[in-house]
């Protein structure tokens, strides 16, 4: 399917509420309690922006989780559907130059499959 025939990707207009004790409990395991509130808070409080899908990823280091993972698969889905995505949630890790994805690395890596260069809204601290 050529781009130009692709679904466009629809995305919600706030963070669904549960994406952010979800990024909180992954935060936990990176940070003390009292920087994860901090980090949760900024998130709560930042605007959406956007980034490519595939600047997201080198940013954030990680691997492409494939097609056949259950949560990419249910992502897709939503995708084909025209289903709006709730933005991901990441965090700019300066000391290591990378960017962690604290909540929607299978939304990122549905969307990735889908169209690499697609915009991918966030909020971001």
């Amino acid at each position: 399917m050529s781009k130009s025939n692709k679904k466009e990707i629809n995305w919600l207009p706030v963070v669904e509420a549960h994406d952010y004790p979800a990024a909180e409990s992954y935060l936990s395991i990176i940070y003390n309690p009292a920087k994860v509130a901090q980090i949760v808070d900024n998130l709560k409080a930042s605007n959406l922006v956007q980034f490519k899908a595939k600047d997201i990823f080198r940013a954030s280091k990680l691997s492409l989780l494939g097609v056949s993972n259950s949560h990419v698969q249910k992502d897709s889905k939503k995708i084909n559907k025209g289903i709006a995505l709730s933005p991901l949630l990441l965090v700019r890790d300066e000391l290591n130059g990378l960017v962690i994805i604290a909540d929607g690395y299978h939304r990122l890596c549905a969307i990735y499959e889908f169209d690499e260069d697609a915009l991918i809204f966030c909020k971001i601290v």
